[in-house]
């Protein structure tokens, strides 16, 4: 069964980009998009731009709309106001949020009578609630990560159905570790649509449970200690990288062969 879901983003914010990207090329494609287009949203985008630098996302989201013959709403906040019109037009089994601020209220209880709405986080839940978790996640020496959830009232609270560490090598800098939580949030609400259309998804579901931490808000200063600290390469949960090496051990094979070589030659003149 192929998910029938509502799309909802903020304004060719990456995430979204990415995240729909990966769920048309698997062939989940929405019912309906709905976008904000607000001056909080357009902030919101630049700040995350900025986190992920050059790297590659999916196409405008307006770009794959059009493509692929899919209606889209453009709306200023979503709110029910603005949006449970379109929603209950539109009468989706289930919501997804490709990017969003917060959002309660009838959209989240429109969902809650059908099959849900669907959340992807760039952190590891429950340990890393709130804004700029990857931030946050270096800052307090926390894995890094994505999860995929439920949502509720609470914020990144709802009913887990996937996660996945990410592993975070020395020399990442703090816009590769962004990137890497994009791309892996929008893998697992893939991972998600996937599973429920197979008629799973409620198998996965499980209780997140409590909180170390507090939920964690956007904090500037947080950001920069966190870009710099992958500078310095301070943060405490790095993989052990093999990769030097490994390139040592090959050098060091070449040098054996020349040195080899040359004593094979001398035998022989």
């Amino acid at each position: 069964m192929k998910p029938n879901y509502v799309f909802m983003a903020i304004k060719e914010h990456p995430w979204g980009r990415e995240m729909l990207s990966q769920l048309i090329d698997a062939d989940f494609k929405p019912t309906l998009i709905i976008e904000e287009e607000s001056k909080i949203g357009e902030i919101e985008r630049e700040k995350f731009e900025f986190r992920i630098g050059n790297n590659e996302v999916g196409k405008m989201i307006a770009t794959q709309a059009k493509e692929h013959n899919i209606p889209k709403e453009t709306v200023s906040i979503h709110d029910d106001e603005h949006c449970i019109k379109y929603i209950e037009k539109a009468a989706p089994r289930m919501i997804v949020f490709g990017g969003t601020r917060i959002i309660r209220g009838e959209i989240l209880e429109y969902g809650e009578r059908r099959d849900g709405v669907l959340n992807s986080h760039p952190g590891l839940l429950p340990e890393c609630r709130g804004s700029a978790s990857p931030a946050w996640s270096i800052y307090h020496d926390i894995p890094i990560g994505s999860s995929c959830h439920f949502c509720s009232s609470e914020i990144d609270a709802g009913d887990l159905v996937g996660k996945r560490e990410i592993d975070i090598k020395r020399g990442d800098t703090y816009q590769d570790v962004c990137y890497k939580t994009l791309i892996t949030a929008a893998t697992l609400m893939k991972e998600a649509l996937e599973s429920y259309s197979k008629g799973e998804l409620n198998k996965m579901r499980r209780p997140q449970g409590k909180s170390p931490n507090p939920v964690f808000r956007y904090d500037s200063e947080i950001e920069k200690e966190a870009i710099q600290k992958m500078k310095e390469e301070r943060y405490g949960q790095y993989i052990e990288n093999d990769d030097a090496g490994v390139a040592i051990g090959e050098v060091l094979m070449i040098i054996m062969t020349i040195i080899m070589a040359v004593v094979l030659l001398k035998s022989f003149t």
